[in-house]
């Protein structure tokens, strides 16, 4: 399965800030699309991508103020993307090897959609649910 599959049955919606967002105003947006990462995108193009993770580890623990901190400051700059032709199995692995929980999917330079790890996660237990209903019916036959 491809990651357009996917987006065609999940949706193409990106939600998004500019880096100039504060990091508060940033986590209203997540907390109001109930959301976990926001690509930060200027002009059309990708600059960077803001995470829960990004929060916690660069915020709070630095003891740092939502109030004050630029999305700039603390978003992670080099973005790992997809296109709509990576496969499923290609964005768990990559997911997997860098510990990342989100990734952008991009076409032509344009940002078309955000995988989570859980929309591959869903994916891959309806494969499987599929493949022991397969499985029970043949032994049943």
């Amino acid at each position: 399965m491809k990651v357009s599959q996917i987006l065609n049955a999940k949706g193409h919606d990106v939600y998004s800030v500019t880096s100039d967002y504060t990091v508060l105003e940033a986590l209203k947006v997540m907390g109001e699309k109930n959301i976990g990462a926001l690509p930060i995108i200027e002009e059309g193009e990708l600059k960077g991508i803001f995470s829960e993770r990004d929060y916690a580890r660069k915020i709070v623990l630095h003891n740092k103020s939502s109030h004050d901190t630029l999305v700039k400051d603390i978003m992670t700059p080099n973005v790992i993307t997809v296109s709509p032709d990576s496969t499923i199995d290609q964005c768990m692995e990559l997911m997997s090897n860098r510990r990342i929980r989100h990734l952008p999917v991009v076409n032509d330079g344009k940002v078309v959609g955000l995988l989570s790890i859980s929309d591959l996660v869903k994916v891959i237990i309806e494969r499987q649910k599929e493949t022991i209903e397969h499985l029970q019916s043949y032994i049943a036959s």
